[in-house]
């Protein structure tokens, strides 16, 4: 298991909120992440804020465009000192290679790690007919794994359910970051294809995204602490 495993959602719909529970985060015992909605209200300052506090930033913003329009994206972000940032992979082979080609000079083997959104957990199989993917989900999910890894990135964004599956396709070192992340007994909210942090972990995946169990616990430092204890007690098949 890679060190510090949970990346915690910093989904606050205000600058002050996330930075109260980012302020309250030991960076030795987790990452962040910055999604949309945090980005749009708070910005780069935040992200440089959060670096500046020894944070390892995921700024997870799911860049799909052409490649130009990508690769100035994926460089701006390196610029904030981020540790992660996710691209789609369905944004096809020549905007994939774009931004590896963007982050390739940036801060050497410091560069920040380049992930691909193979298929969003709130998606089920029936809506990927709607939007006109062949195929059942772990199909789907193989096909834009492989896609990214050809393409030199480092890893992927998927559901847990298809970790052990791609563990057998893909490299070691290649990532499988997983979100869609919930404590045994919550509510699933917005999401189908959800696992508990062990299972996760136990199918393969390297890092846990995990916000709300942890976020809207009354003390999400301790929460935070139980799912690092947790962990450190499973082993993969």
């Amino acid at each position: 298991m890679l060190d510090r495993p949970v990346i915690v959602a910093l989904d606050a719909a205000t600058e002050a909120a996330a930075r109260t529970l980012a302020d309250r985060l030991d960076p030795a015992l987790c990452r962040v992440k910055v999604g949309k909605e945090l980005f749009t209200v708070a910005g780069p300052s935040f992200v440089e804020y959060l670096v500046r506090k020894g944070h390892s930033v995921f700024l997870d913003l799911k860049y799909h465009d052409i490649p130009n329009t990508v690769a100035a994206a994926c460089r701006a972000a390196a610029g904030l000192g981020v540790w992660m940032v996710d691209v789609h992979a369905s944004g096809g082979p020549a905007m994939l290679e774009a931004a590896r080609d963007a982050l390739e000079p940036a801060q050497g083997a410091d560069r920040p790690r380049l992930i691909a959104i193979t298929v969003l957990t709130s998606l089920a199989e029936s809506d990927l007919q709607r939007i006109g993917m062949a195929g059942p989900i772990p199909d789907a999910v193989l096909r834009l794994a492989q896609l990214a890894g050809d393409c030199g990135l480092d890893g992927v964004v998927s559901s847990a359910s298809e970790a052990a599956m791609l563990r057998t396709h893909v490299s070691p070192s290649f990532l499988l970051v997983t979100p869609g992340i919930r404590l045994p007994g919550a509510a699933r909210d917005d999401q189908v294809r959800i696992v508990t942090p062990q299972q996760a972990i136990a199918a393969g995946s390297d890092y846990l995204v995990i916000g709300r169990p942890i976020t809207q616990s009354p003390d999400p430092v301790a929460t935070l602490s139980e799912i690092n204890a947790s962990l450190q007690k499973i082993t993969r098949s």
